[in-house]
C-alpha cells in the first residue's frame, strides 16, 4: 500500500504555472515538476473540495491548467469532524481568520489518517511554529496530523 497524500492547491499551482524570475520561486517549480514526474506514482494522492476550488479561481488558462491536473486524483468529502477540527485551529488563535482555508486543508487531511499533506504554503500550513501547536490541537481532538511538508522534502534522495 502506498503513502496517503494530501495535495494542497499551492503544489498544483507551482507545478502548472509559468516559470517564475524569482530564483527561490522558480527552484520550487523545478522540485515540484520532478516530484510529479519521478515520484508521485509512488503515492496515493487525494484532494478536496476546497483544492477544486481554489485551482479553479483566477486566470482561466491557468485554471483550467490546474484542474486537469487534478481530474484523476481521488476526491474526499468535506466532513464535518474537519470543520470541527479547522474550527479549532482558528479559535486556538494558532491559525489566522484569514487563512481559514488553510486549517481546512490541513483538518482534512488529519481526520482522514493520511501519511502527507504536500504544500509550498509555508505561512500557513507548513510552518514549524503552526505546526508545533496545531499538532497539539489535533492530538487533544484523538488525530495525529500527518507530516506536512513541500515537494522538496518528499523526494528520495
Amino acid at each position: 500500500m502506498n503513502p496517503k497524500v494530501y495535495l494542497e492547491t499551492s503544489a498544483i499551482s507551482y507545478l502548472v504555472a509559468r516559470p517564475s524570475r524569482d530564483l527561490i520561486v522558480a527552484a520550487n517549480q523545478q522540485v515540484t515538476h520532478e516530484w510529479w514526474n519521478t515520484r508521485r506514482s509512488q503515492f496515493d494522492l487525494f484532494i478536496s473540495q476546497i483544492v477544486i476550488d481554489e485551482a479553479g479561481e483566477g486566470d482561466l488558462e491557468a485554471a483550467q491548467q490546474r484542474l486537469e491536473k487534478l481530474q484523476n486524483i481521488s476526491l474526499l468529502e468535506l466532513r464535518a469532524e474537519a470543520l470541527d477540527l479547522s474550527k479549532k485551529f482558528l479559535h486556538q488563535n494558532t491559525i489566522p481568520a484569514k487563512a481559514s482555508q488553510d486549517a481546512l486543508h490541513i483538518a482534512v487531511a488529519t481526520i482522514y489518517g493520511l501519511d502527507y499533506l504536500l504544500t509550498w504554503n509555508c505561512k500557513h500550513i507548513a510552518n514549524a511554529v503552526i505546526l508545533k501547536k496545531i499538532a497539539k490541537i489535533a492530538a487533544e481532538e484523538g488525530y495525529e496530523l500527518p507530516t506536512i511538508c513541500t515537494p522538496f522534502e518528499l523526494m528520495e534522495q
